[in-house]
């Protein structure tokens, strides 16, 4: 079966919900004395709850350590989550054993960081991409060609399977992680960062091939990223993540044009503005303070150690996500304002 007969049955089911995470949390136990007891945790993940459409692309975004690569790791189950539910098409992947999980383990896949990680120096190309067939028992059944049309697939020729992965550029590695990421037709696809190790100019290459990639096999995106001059090239919803917590989430227009969590509206207030006439249209933002321990978090609400508009209520209430000023898309703010909008925010 090609690529493109495997990817009619995804087209077909465009806009079904493929994933639901419902109050997924991860601690890791932080461990003390002689006997190496659990003395706390660090809540890396506390309580992330989305949704995820087959066709669809919907980014984490947020400062390093707000937990968004700890999500999509457990949304593969390479992490053991804590607890909560990763519903795949109804089943749930958190409550399963290896056994179990075995054969939906074809449905999602990662794609890492860091491309020259993430490829064995000891293997060929052809050996890389075919690994996961290999795994599941799927080689024999015409795996030669199908890892030929896997590196068409990403815009590789057909001689790069003889040679290595340090042979290649940081972009053309990616790639291949790509291409091994596809090998067993995942409806699913984690990207973690997948070009923040790339130049610019390669960055957009990568971009433009997932893109290609979800229009043509129907897959579903989770993107994870800090950039959001990328993520708003990419996304359709967008979920903002402060300190294991979501506190804003919308379509990629509402929250480019419109936030209302004070968070946001300083993330996106750091975003270069290409045009020249509208840089100084907009105040940067600039956050006081460093991000709290999350073996510690603050009572409440969890950015208030670092908002110009914390009041009581924040250190006392921990605000609910919603959509508090009828702007359609909900935020985790007591007191949520809308931020200017900028001419061409969300294009």
């Amino acid at each position: 079966m090609t690529v493109e007969t495997a990817a009619a049955d995804r087209l077909d089911r465009l806009g079904e919900e493929v994933l639901r995470v419902d109050d997924l949390t991860m601690h890791f136990p932080i461990r003390g004395g002689l006997l190496r007891r659990p003395v706390g945790a660090v809540r890396a993940v506390d309580g992330v709850s989305f949704a995820l459409d087959q066709g669809e692309t919907l980014s984490l975004v947020g400062e390093s350590g707000c937990g968004k690569s700890t999500t999509g790791r457990m949304v593969v189950r390479l992490l053991e989550p804590t607890s909560g539910r990763i519903l795949y098409r109804g089943n749930d992947l958190a409550t399963m054993s290896e056994d179990e999980l075995r054969p939906w383990r074809s449905k999602t896949q990662i794609v890492f960081q860091d491309p020259y990680a993430s490829l064995s120096p000891r293997m060929t190309v052809h050996d890389i991409v075919a690994e996961p067939l290999r795994v599941q028992g799927k080689y024999r059944q015409g795996g030669a060609d199908r890892v030929s049309e896997l590196l068409d697939l990403v815009g590789l020729q057909p001689e790069h399977a003889n040679r290595y992965a340090h042979e290649f550029s940081g972009g053309q590695r990616q790639r291949i992680g790509i291409a091994r990421a596809l090998a067993l037709d995942p409806e699913l696809l984690v990207l973690d960062e997948p070009v923040s190790a790339l130049d610019v100019s390669i960055q957009a290459q990568v971009v433009n091939k997932l893109r290609e990639l979800q229009r043509r096999l129907g897959l579903a995106y989770l993107f994870i990223s800090h950039d959001l001059s990328i993520v708003r090239h990419v996304s359709h919803r967008i979920a903002v993540m402060y300190l294991g917590v979501i506190v804003e989430t919308g379509t990629r227009d509402e929250i480019f044009a419109a936030p209302q969590h004070p968070y946001t509206q300083a993330l996106l207030s750091a975003v270069p503005v290409p045009d020249p006439r509208l840089r100084g249209a907009r105040e940067r933002i600039t956050l006081t303070g460093d991000v709290p321990n999350p073996a510690n978090p603050p009572s409440g609400c969890r950015f208030r150690t670092r908002c110009w508009k914390a009041q009581a209520k924040c250190a006392e209430e921990v605000p609910a996500l919603e959509d508090r000023l009828g702007a359609g898309h909900p935020s985790a703010c007591h007191f949520p304002e809308l931020l200017p909008v900028l001419p061409g925010a969300a294009s």
